[in-house]
């Protein structure tokens, strides 16, 4: 199985292909361009470099929110137009779950953290069981959008070392010096930011219990999904949204 994978849920826009259990190719930028203007070229540039076209992709993958909502929209965007286009489908990653998946086989549990501006995270938290071979990511609090403070009392209640990794570290790391009562480290520069490849690999290790004999997937709601059923996850409304709903309350 060939998976295309994207993310543009942060400031990273990155791209990658798995091929069973194996990247193949993968490309990032975190630098001044947005993502409409990157994400497409690095597709094209890496599959034209592996000498691979877009008809053999079997499915694709994504990391859907939460994040930046104009990322999100760009990445859903691109997705669904593939995927419309091919007839085929796409699983969809939390995007903090795949972050967390970057330290995979860490002892310490995995605590992503990206700024959602607001004096709150998109956040939450995850540990690593080895089972056959690999590592299987566990959920200890589910995807939210909270303070640091309310983090940090959920991090100190659960009494294990963890591992901060994300765009939110550089901007929390006072208050995270300051309240985090357990042994904790940051992840290295290389590994704490979103990359594809991690939301290729996830996606692969959970769609594996749904590949059919002929080689498609089941349909799986919430994970994989077509054109028409996808859509981003944003946790939180838009500040247009939540104006909107300010004026409507105003009117009432």
């Amino acid at each position: 199985m060939k998976l295309l994978a994207m993310d543009s849920s942060g400031n990273v826009a990155s791209v990658a292909l798995l091929e069973e259990d194996k990247i193949i190719g993968e490309y990032s930028t975190n630098h001044k361009k947005t993502h409409s203007q990157t994400l497409l070229p690095m597709l094209d540039t890496m599959l034209e470099e592996l000498g691979i076209t877009l008809e053999e992709v079997d499915a694709f993958t994504i990391a859907a929110g939460p994040g930046s909502f104009t990322g999100l929209r760009i990445g859903a965007a691109t997705v669904k137009g593939l995927a419309y286009a091919l007839q085929k489908p796409i699983i969809s990653i939390p995007t903090v779950e795949g972050l967390a998946f970057n330290l995979a086989g860490t002892d310490a549990y995995v605590v992503p953290l990206m700024d959602a501006r607001r004096a709150q995270v998109y956040t939450g938290v995850y540990c690593f069981e080895a089972t056959n071979h690999t590592y299987r990511m566990k959920e200890l609090v589910p995807q939210c959008a909270i303070p640091v403070a309310e983090l940090m009392e959920k991090v100190n209640a659960l009494g294990h070392p963890v591992i901060f990794l994300g765009d939110g570290v550089p901007v929390y790391e006072d208050q995270i010096r300051e309240l985090c009562k357990v042994d904790y480290s940051f992840a290295p520069q290389h590994m704490n930011r979103q990359r594809a490849a991690a939301v290729a690999a996830l996606a692969y290790q959970k769609i594996k219990p749904h590949l059919l004999e002929d080689g498609t997937l089941e349909s799986v709601p919430g994970l994989i999904e077509d054109a028409y059923t996808f859509a981003p996850e944003y946790l939180r409304l838009s500040q247009a949204e939540r104006e909107k709903k300010e004026r409507e309350k105003e009117k009432a």
